[in-house]
């Protein structure tokens, strides 16, 4: 069913749209993200950047984990994709059968906590170390978890990503 779950922060682009989409074959994408199911002028801009190949529905983090724990999901491929790592631990602790976590890109646009600067940890990733604690909360659900930008891109573990 679930073919993959990406955290990228800008949700659907062409990365998503036109490289991950084909690259994982999947025929539906869930957007898990409580401002966007919330904002008819993001949940546009999103469908404009969505793939003709696959049907998009852009739900609340809880209605998402409804969704994808329906069995009629099951007959589906399914890419899920969440913009940040404390919606993808409430995914984790709902969902099962996941097969592979990408982590893609994060940190460039996502909120900033004053002047403080996040640590580079890659080319399109960046955290606070608050933030580095939500990741390893996520790798310790023991699902293969990768940093890769793009199909193309070489996937790294993520925990080496992060020197854990």
């Amino acid at each position: 069913m679930i073919k993959l779950v990406r955290l990228d922060e800008r949700l659907i682009h062409g990365q998503v749209a036109i490289k991950w989409s084909r690259h994982t074959g999947v025929d539906r994408i869930v957007v898990a993200n409580d401002e966007a199911a919330g904002n008819k002028i993001i949940q546009q801009s999103l469908m404009m950047a969505a793939p003709a190949t696959a049907k998009v529905t852009i739900r609340s983090v809880a209605d998402s984990i409804t969704l994808l724990k329906d069995p009629r999901a099951a007959g589906h491929k399914i890419l899920v994709i969440i913009s940040n790592p404390k919606d993808l631990i409430k995914i984790l602790e709902e969902v099962k059968e996941i097969p592979l976590i990408n982590v893609g890109n994060y940190g460039r646009i996502a909120p900033k906590q004053g002047d403080l600067a996040r640590r580079t940890y890659g080319s399109n990733l960046y955290a606070y170390d608050e933030e580095v604690e939500d990741f390893k909360k996520v790798l310790s659900f023991g699902i293969d978890t990768v940093y890769q930008t793009t199909p193309e891109d070489n996937p790294e573990k993520l925990s080496k990503v992060l020197g854990l």
